[in-house]
């Protein structure tokens, strides 16, 4: 039978409550009507409201990437300091994120996401106030973590307050939003800085982190609070997630600037990671009400998604560091043209989403998973043929691909994995499905920094290599160089061969810089392509009825 054919039972579907683990039932829903049942408009609105908080927290992942030496310079710090700035927010966020299950379920969907936006906002006014590096840092690790959270409540809402073809719409949503944030976070950026300050980058969330604190708890009321799941917790658990995921994040962030293993404290940090992670997994397995549900794996659909938001966001996360990055030490770009140069890649996911919507209530979703994927593989195909004289206009075609491609492979993920899980297991399930999306991030960068530290030298060299083959061409060219630089210096030959030599090491190493990005994009590339192969074995499982009363 092909694969791709509906099939009428998963046996490890999380579709079913009865093969979830013995956990504490879920808190009681409010009062009222069910969430699925509210008038349409009301849903709406509100999905529409927390898809604004869950934007801005995505938004600044990036927002400060082209603008890391403006903010550095503003407040006196080193580039080894400054890049903390992102750094400190990655590692927080990615520490609530699988927290954020439980934490709904202890404090309810509307007043977990109305704390979180109401921190993130006082801590990006903070951010903006920073008097020196070590409080920005601080602020924005605070910043982090407080709307973290907000990530992931978003796609657990998705699929109870919508059913159906709703859910399609939804799921469009939500992930052009995941990936589009991130995308725009350097064009939005960059723009702001050079037009305003970079203060401006924090203060522009203010007002609608004040909008979605102040709406989310007037409208969404979704469950109850249940405080009296503090009492069962499983602290240790929490504990052994958070040590291991900051170092881990921690190690993947610095590992490529201080050498990997041979610097002292990146060693430390992956050594920790690798005694807390098993202690982790294993708490996780033994724990009576686990902080993450790493049963759910169990199910190949769910196993299936979590690779495939894996390796989106390596697709996501490392093209947009490294673009920018080309553009910038290559080209040498100031953070307003980079973010005009990728700006392409958002006006194209845009302009996928009605198309995605369309085909997505006629076409079996993972057919168009693989399309995704195929284009994202092409996209990153097309980054291979990069040269040093790449601007926008080189860049639209590959950067087309991408951002097409980005709403056909995320849209279906969300959907195919989040949307047979069980009402009462979704909330823990849509954390780790975040997490290993963020990860796939994480891993992503750090994989190319390697490559563009390691492979680079080996370029250069094989260029010089050529250069002393061909010496008798090089000289040349060096000699007529000197000539023309000459007669622009009052003949001054000395300083023109010493300008026309440095012209040549330039060109040389700029070249060897560009085959590096090739090499890059190259990797990226072959993930999407195992994971095109793999479409195949995820099944089609009927969705769980929408939440009723009795399902919390």
């Amino acid at each position: 039978m092909n694969a791709l054919t509906p099939a009428l039972a998963d046996g490890g579907t999380l579709a079913t409550p009865a093969a979830a683990p013995a956990t504490k039932p879920q808190a009681a829903p409010a009062p009222g009507l069910p969430a699925s049942e509210l008038p349409l408009a009301t849903r709406v609105f509100a999905f529409g409201v927390m898809c604004v908080g869950f934007f801005i927290a995505l938004l600044d992942i990036q927002i400060v990437s082209a603008s890391l030496a403006d903010i550095g310079g503003g407040l006196s710090a080193s580039p080894d300091e400054t890049a903390w700035v992102q750094t400190s927010y990655l590692i927080a966020e990615i520490i609530v994120i699988p927290l954020s299950g439980w934490l709904t379920r202890v404090m309810s969907t509307r007043w977990l996401f109305a704390f979180s936006a109401i921190g993130f906002t006082l801590t990006s006014l903070l951010c903006g106030w920073a008097w020196d590096i070590q409080s920005m840092i601080a602020f924005r690790a605070l910043q982090g973590f407080l709307g973290g959270s907000m990530i992931p409540t978003v796609y657990t809402t998705a699929f109870f307050y919508f059913s159906g073809n709703q859910r399609v719409v939804a799921a469009a949503l939500v992930g052009g939003l995941s990936s589009l944030a991130p995308t725009l976070g350097p064009t939005i950026g960059g723009w702001i800085t050079d037009s305003y300050s970079w203060h401006w980058l924090f203060f522009v969330n203010l007002v609608p982190g004040i909008f979605v604190a102040v709406v989310v708890p007037l409208l969404v009321k979704i469950d109850k609070a249940d405080f009296s799941l503090l009492r069962g917790a499983d602290y240790s658990g929490m504990l052994l997630m958070a040590i291991c995921l900051g170092c881990l994040e921690y190690t993947l962030e610095e590992g490529p600037r201080w050498d990997w293993f041979g610097d002292d404290t990146i060693l430390a940090t992956a050594w920790i990671t690798a005694i807390t992670g098993p202690l982790f997994i294993w708490r996780s397995l033994v724990a009576e009400h686990p902080i993450m549900d790493l049963r759910a794996l169990k199910s190949l659909n769910f196993s299936l998604g979590c690779f495939f938001s894996f390796v989106t966001g390596i697709g996501i996360f490392a093209t947009i560091y490294l673009t920018p990055v080309f553009l910038s030490r290559v080209r040498g770009f100031s953070a307003y043209e980079i973010g005009c140069a990728v700006f392409s890649t958002g006006l194209f996911q845009v302009s996928a989403i009605p198309f995605y919507t369309f085909l997505a209530k006629r076409i079996d979703l993972r057919w168009l998973m693989m399309f995704g994927l195929a284009c994202f593989a092409a996209g990153m195909w097309q980054f291979t043929y990069i040269t040093s004289d790449w601007g926008w206009q080189e860049l639209l075609l590959p950067q087309g691909l991408r951002g097409f491609a980005q709403q056909f492979a995320l849209a279906p993920i969300i959907t195919l994995t989040l949307g047979g899980v069980a009402p009462a297991r979704l909330k823990l399930a849509s954390g780790l499905f975040n997490l290993m999306r963020n990860l796939g991030g994480a891993i992503g960068i750090a994989a190319c920094g390697t490559v563009l530290i390691d492979r680079t030298n080996q370029h250069y060299l094989h260029i010089a290599e050529n250069l002393e083959a061909g010496s008798s061409l090089a000289g040349a060219k060096l000699q007529a160089v000197t000539q023309y630089l000459a007669t622009r210096m009052d003949g001054d030959t000395v300083r023109a061969h010493a300008t026309a030599l440095k012209t040549l090491f330039t060109a040389a190493w700029n070249q060897a810089l560009t085959q590096t990005f090739a090499d890059a994009f190259l990797l990226i590339a072959l993930c999407f392509v195992v994971a095109f192969a793999m479409v195949p074995l995820m099944r089609k499982v009927a969705p769980p009825k929408a939440p009723s009363a009795d399902a919390h």
